[in-house]
């Protein structure tokens, strides 16, 4: 696999290396993808545009609601809990622990990136283990956190809880947003890895990195909305490519030392 020496190379050229995963990078991990001949969207038909706006209108409606239904064996949920992070999750978090990789930005919410070993991990989209307060943005382990009104309130400052995965509807919560921005703006090299490069505001940072002058690393099995911006395309799925990527940048870094 040619592209990923060149890959490689580019990389270690770089001074500040993020990236920015989507829902490709979790299907080798048996979590379908939103969209495409398999997706869940496709199959099930997208969920409710107005979700957030409606969640704030009636909380309580809301939870009653998550609080009784039950997960079926096909859907989102049920597949994510049974998932484990895949060689691709594994060669992201072990380019952060050999310094290589200085953020990951990613679009899923599924917590593969963190259970694989990634620690500056930012999730755009929210963490499905997780809930939120939509005042203060505090987050708190949904497993841990004892629910003694409906709807919850924020310990930290009496607003209401949701889950901490973003609706349709709802803004990205400002926090994210701002270390989003704050990664992308000290990036000039980014990998992109298993993302269609439609879904807005994820889509806008490596069109940023690529205005900026830095250099966009696509890998992807398929053509996506950002192809013609990368400089290098590695056309294989994450699980693939990266660990060969990382062995790459490993051998290259070992000639470098005296």
């Amino acid at each position: 696999m040619a592209e990923t020496g060149v890959a490689a190379r580019a990389i270690l050229k770089a001074n500040y290396l993020v990236a920015l995963t989507g829902a490709g990078v979790s299907v080798e991990s048996g979590i379908p993808p939103f969209r495409g001949p398999d997706g869940i969207w496709t199959r099930f038909g997208e969920p409710d545009m107005r979700g957030y706006e409606r969640f704030k209108a009636n909380p309580k409606e809301w939870w009653d609601r998550r609080l009784k239904r039950t997960q079926g064996p096909t859907s989102l949920g049920r597949s994510i809990r049974g998932a484990e992070p895949n060689p691709g999750h594994y060669a992201l978090a072990e380019l952060e622990q050999i310094g290589v990789l200085k953020a990951l930005i990613t679009q899923n919410i599924d917590n593969l990136h963190r259970v694989a070993g990634s620690r500056n991990v930012i999730e755009i989209h929210g963490n499905s283990y997780k809930i939120r307060c939509i005042a203060c943005h505090s987050r708190y382990e949904a497993k841990d956190f004892r629910i003694k009104e409906i709807p919850p309130r924020c310990p930290e400052c009496g607003g209401v809880l949701k889950d901490d995965t973003v609706m349709f509807g709802e803004p990205i919560p400002p926090d994210v947003l701002s270390r989003c921005y704050d990664e992308t703006q000290k990036c000039d090299c980014m990998l992109v890895v298993g993302t269609s490069g439609i879904v807005y505001p994820a889509a806008a940072l490596p069109i940023s990195v690529k205005q900026g002058g830095g250099v966009l690393i696509e890998v992807n099995p398929r053509e996506t909305e950002i192809t013609t911006l990368c400089g290098i395309i590695i056309r294989a799925s994450s699980g693939e490519a990266l660990p060969i990527l990382v062995n790459e940048i490993k051998r290259m870094r070992g000639r470098q030392q005296p």
